[in-house]
C-alpha cells in the first residue's frame, strides 16, 4: 500500500523517538518535495533533521500538479506541505494519507483520500502489538508539545483498552 504522509506525524513520532514504527507498520513512506523541505529546513529541529536525512524509508517525490497544489493553498487557506501532501495522495492513488491538521484532513477525506493521524498510527500500532503501552507516548507528545485535548486524550486511551490502567 502506497503511503504519503504531511510533515506533523513525522516530527511528532520522532519527538517520541519512534519514526521507526512507520517503517515497521507501512514500509516505504511518501513525501512531497515541501513536506521534506519543512522538516529538514527548521534550524531549530537540526537534531530531528538528521533524522530525516538518515531515514531510508522516507521516499521524496515531486508533485506534478502544480495547479491542485496552488488552488489549495489559495482557495482553502492550506499550507504548502499540506496541499501536497494531498494532491500527491489524490494523484499517486495512496492507500493513505498521514496528516494531523483538521482542516486538511476534512477536506483530504471529502476527496476521498483515507486519512490517519499521529494518533491513528499510534492506535493502530498498539492494536497490532507493535507497542505496550499508548498512555506514555501519549504523554510524551503532550510533553514535547503536541497538542491533544483532554477529551482526545481520553478517547484514545479507551480505545486503547488503557483508560483505567
Amino acid at each position: 500500500m502506497l503511503i504519503v504522509s504531511d510533515t506533523t506525524p513525522i516530527i511528532s513520532l520522532i519527538k517520541i523517538g519512534i519514526l521507526e514504527l512507520l517503517k515497521s507498520m507501512y514500509g516505504e513512506i511518501i513525501l512531497p518535495e515541501a513536506v521534506y523541505n519543512e522538516l529538514i529546513s527548521n534550524p531549530l529541529m537540526s537534531r530531528e533533521a538528521e533524522i530525516i536525512k538518515k531515514s531510508t524509508f522516507l521516499k521524496v517525490t515531486k508533485v506534478e500538479n502544480e495547479f491542485a497544489v496552488k488552488l489549495l493553498q489559495k482557495q482553502l487557506n492550506l499550507g504548502t506541505g499540506e496541499s501536497e501532501a494531498i494532491v500527491l495522495a489524490d494523484t499517486m492513488k495512496a492507500g493513505l494519507l498521514l496528516i494531523d491538521e483538521k482542516k486538511a484532513r476534512g477536506i483530504a477525506e471529502s476527496m476521498g483520500i483515507n486519512i490517519t493521524g499521529t494518533l491513528g498510527i499510534l492506535l493502530d500500532a498498539k492494536r497490532q502489538n507493535r507497542i505496550k503501552k499508548l498512555k506514555p507516548l501519549l504523554d510524551g507528545l503532550i510533553g514535547n508539545n503536541i497538542r491533544i485535548s483532554k477529551k482526545l486524550y481520553n478517547d484514545v486511551l479507551e480505545l486503547a483498552n488503557e483508560k483505567n490502567e
